[in-house]
């Protein structure tokens, strides 16, 4: 038993001669195995506690501040290296090692860092770059490259992209710093895209106008504000180009939703019989002669087949069939209301860049009283009544031609009045940003709402729905300075 005692003794012996003998100086201090094992391990509790303490404030309470994700995380990894590099600091006091000592032994890192690890040393400081300047922050769309995606995470030497595929990519800092970036989200995320559109000549523009804008504006991606427009941007070898040109607020989606417009361009123009061309060339025929004795024939033929055998009527090939209001194109609607009859072509297809029509059943409710008012109408088919639900009241009832909605526009009030359709009705829907263009190109209809809108509100004050507030000898000249005052026309 003496001997095992022994053996033991003289491997802890061991052990401890190991753990303790200096291996080498820094300046004053000697460095043991055990002194050094001690500050790995309590360099290990500094980092945990570190990302720790700044994983918590980042999800506490940068949240709680209401900053964005990517502020949230800028700072959250900047604090975490300031609470490194100082629980560092204090584990060499700790020790004992001075760091006035570790002079030298930086020069020497920092030279090698110079030379050997320029790459290194350029990515940690494009790293520290990002991180205070921001311009590009986790959670932003960006491309560089050719390369699409979203920033995960930005560390202090690399910087991790997820694209639309699903894929990590890891790209280092010094790239974000010496090459071209391109930021969706920066500051604002609403981006403009352009989809050209070729169509047949002999086309109607103002229908190919018409077509487009119903197809940008039934895209639930697409922004209201700035509105979609059309632009013709060349003849085409073969086509009428065109461009659909129109705002989104989510830049990553901007594939789906082109794929989405082109599914939808793609149905309008076959319901309303665009075409959209083929390549065309031009072909030299020889022997031209021989050619048309052969058209001349089958010309013949054609004209015997259609012809009866009784009577020598020729047999009809089409019926015409009356297209219903529903069919009809906005411009033909928009023709039938005083206000634009008189408007060329190109006039209309301005206008059509202003509002969309809208079906509405019989019966369905237009505009709900005592809420906010966004958009003004024209009634192009059909008919509405106007009553007050409060106060159990009917108001009026207004046809083709009519319209309604302004008193909440103008007027800065919520709805006075329900308006319910009577029957299926067509209405040409105005948004309030797009009510002052076209208030500006027709005059006569600034005037026109300036009259209505006096009558109606003195109607309503007739009914006791509305308040008294000061008599005014001529409240159409009051409402026209209103218009006046608010769009400038």
């Amino acid at each position: 038993m003496n001997w095992i005692v022994t053996s033991a003794q003289q491997i802890f012996a061991g052990l401890f001669w190991l753990f303790t003998t200096p291996f080498f100086n820094i300046g004053s201090n000697s460095l043991s195995l055990g002194l050094i094992v001690q500050l790995i391990l309590l360099a290990l509790t500094v980092f945990v506690i570190s990302r720790a303490i700044s994983e918590w404030i980042k999800r506490k309470l940068l949240v709680r501040v209401g900053l964005d994700r990517g502020s949230r995380e800028a700072i959250a990894s900047v604090l975490s290296y300031l609470l490194v590099g100082l629980g560092f600091m204090i584990v060499l006091q700790t020790a004992g090692i001075n760091l006035s000592s570790l002079t030298v032994f930086a020069g020497v890192i920092g030279i090698g860092v110079g030379f050997g690890l320029q790459n290194l040393a350029s990515n940690f400081i494009s790293g520290l770059t990002l991180l205070v300047e921001q311009p590009i922050r986790v959670g932003d769309f960006i491309e560089i490259e050719n390369l699409l995606g979203t920033v995960e995470n930005i560390s202090i030497r690399s910087t991790i992209v997820r694209t639309l595929n699903g894929v990590v990519v890891i790209v280092p800092n010094i790239r974000f710093v010496e090459n071209h970036i391109i930021n969706w989200s920066y500051k604002d995320s609403n981006c403009r895209i352009h989809l050209p559109i070729g169509v047949a000549y002999g086309s109607d523009p103002v229908l190919v106008t018409e077509a487009l804008l119903a197809a940008a504006r039934m895209e639930t991606g697409v922004l209201s504000s700035p509105p979609p427009k059309v632009w013709f941007k060349a003849f085409g070898e073969s086509s009428l180009d065109f461009e659909l040109v129109l705002w989104i607020d989510q830049p990553q989606n901007s594939d789906p939703i082109k794929s989405s417009l082109n599914f939808l361009i793609e149905h309008e123009f076959r319901y309303r019989g665009i075409e959209i061309p083929f390549p065309q060339r031009d072909v030299t025929i020889r022997n031209l002669e021989k050619l048309e004795s052969l058209f001349q024939k089958h010309n013949a033929a054609d004209v015997s087949n259609g012809i009866n055998s009784q009577n020598g009527a020729i047999a009809p090939n089409n019926k015409l069939v009356s297209k219903s209001p529903d069919n009809w194109t906005l411009r033909d609607l928009l023709r039938r209301v005083a206000y634009f009859e008189g408007c060329s072509d190109l006039e209309l297809r301005q206008l059509i860049e202003y509002g969309y029509r809208q079906l509405f059943p019989n019966g369905q409710v237009v505009c709900q009283e005592n809420e906010p008012g966004d958009s003004f109408y024209i009634i192009l088919t059909g008919s509405v009544e106007v009553f007050s639900q409060k106060a159990e009241k009917y108001i009026a009832t207004l046809h083709q031609g009519e319209f309604f909605g302004e008193m909440s526009l103008l007027m800065g009030t919520p709805r006075s009045a329900t308006v319910r359709t009577l029957e299926d009705s067509i209405l040409f829907v105005v948004d309030r940003h797009d009510l002052q263009k076209l208030l500006v190109d027709h005059r006569e209809l600034a005037d026109q709402i300036a009259q209505k809108l006096s009558e109606r509100q003195q109607a309503l004050r007739d009914l006791g729905l509305l308040a008294e507030g000061i008599t005014e000898p001529t409240p159409f000249i009051r409402i026209r300075q209103r218009i006046q005052n608010l769009f400038g026309i």
